[in-house]
């Protein structure tokens, strides 16, 4: 039996340097990032040159829009978090080589060489903030690639024919326990009035994959002498660009209004079921809401909720993200509004690992990409 596996192939605008790669999607497990590794082919001329390459991961972070760019200000910051030499190999790197890398160097020949970096933990997914209709540009948010040079030094510049760049994601998979059930009671009184009017929203769990309804149990009990009148339900996207200082806002990914069952008098109380379903297709078109990063022919999604190790955990390069399902009654004009929080997560199912095991008579299906590349100081094109 043969089994098959993919690598990903590109190649500089001059053909010298090639790199393959058995995966885009790296892993965060909160605690470490899965290693990302590669293969990086040179040509002939460079073997016999002895020309140093290097390679690099770097973390991009547009937080402005590319076309209010005017007079030299510049609205993205990169982050170089690996870097080494990869070409002449030095002696003693301590690395050991995976399966798909031995199996690659095998097939490529003797120009092939492995390459291994890790990132720290705290690096920021790979998050980007939906355009506007009418906006032009890159969008802003958190994206990574690989990038293979040659050059004197780390630190050189890079010159474009002899660059090529990849973009890699870093990406944050639902855990597989359940939490405890999200449950909160809210009260509220009011003056010159005895009695309180109380809220009660639980939800039947607090994992939601993408695409999964939601359903919100309210329980209202009215003891005090005002109506509620209408009963809104919502589900609330927070976004926290954590450079800013007030970076943090809320977009409304899902709603629902409703007056059914109301007025509630005094003295009367209320249950009832609402269900909610937070997609991408009810908010194409919003600036501002936040995706997970898509690489080209994907489809997008929602941004996962981005889990932390700790509160103080909180990388100064990168947006957070959080959902919230909100309940809010209304009064009328002179009894006002009561409404209550409760905070779950929404995040994909790691994807199964069934074909990923190399075997040695495994044949290797490639997707190459164009072979243009990025300069410095541009931001990625996810191919």
């Amino acid at each position: 039996m043969v089994y098959n596996f993919k690598v990903f192939k590109k190649c500089s605008p001059n053909g010298k340097v090639t790199i393959y790669m058995g995966k885009r999607d790296f892993v965060d497990h909160i605690t470490a990032v899965e290693p990302i590794d590669g293969i990086i082919v040179l040509d002939d001329e460079y073997m016999r040159d002895r020309r140093r390459i290097f390679g690099q991961v770097v973390c991009s972070f547009r937080y402005g829009r590319e076309e209010d760019e005017v007079m030299g200000l510049n609205f993205q910051k990169e982050l170089y978090l690996a870097s080494e030499q990869i070409f002449p190999q030095p002696e003693k790197s301590g690395k050991e080589t995976t399966k798909l890398q031995d199996r690659l160097m095998k097939k490529l020949g003797p120009n092939a060489f492995p390459f291994t970096f890790t990132i720290n933990p705290s690096a920021p997914s790979s998050i980007t903030l939906q355009q506007g209709k009418a906006d032009n540009g890159e969008p802003c948010g958190v994206q990574y690639f690989v990038k293979i040079f040659a050059g004197e030094n780390e630190t050189d510049r890079t010159h474009r024919r002899s660059t090529v760049s990849l973009g890699i994601r870093k990406v944050q998979y639902a855990p597989t326990k359940q939490g405890q059930q999200p449950c909160t009671i809210v009260r509220k009184d009011f003056m010159l009035s005895p009695g309180e009017l109380e809220l009660e929203v639980t939800l039947d769990k607090q994992l939601y994959s993408h695409g999964e309804r939601i359903g919100v149990n309210v329980c209202i009990r009215n003891n005090s002498n005002k109506v509620v009148k209408k009963i809104k339900a919502m589900i609330q996207q927070g976004v926290d660009v954590v450079l800013f200082q007030n970076g943090n806002y809320r977009n409304t990914v899902a709603c629902l209004e409703t007056s059914e069952g109301c007025p509630i008098q005094p003295g009367s109380s209320m249950q009832k079921v609402f269900y909610l379903q937070p997609l991408l297709s009810a908010n194409r078109g919003r600036r501002g809401v936040a995706l997970d990063a898509a690489l080209k022919h994907e489809e997008a999604s929602l941004a996962s909720t981005t889990l932390l190790a700790s509160p103080e955990q909180r990388d100064a390069f990168g947006i957070i993200v959080s959902y919230a399902v909100k309940i809010k009654l209304f009064l009328g004009a002179l009894g006002g509004e009561l409404s209550a929080e409760l905070p779950f997560v929404m995040m994909h199912p790691k994807p199964g690992t069934k074909g990923k095991m190399i075997h040695a008579d495994s044949q290797a299906d490639v997707e190459t990409f164009r072979q243009d590349t990025i300069d410095p100081g541009m931001s990625v094109d996810y191919e």
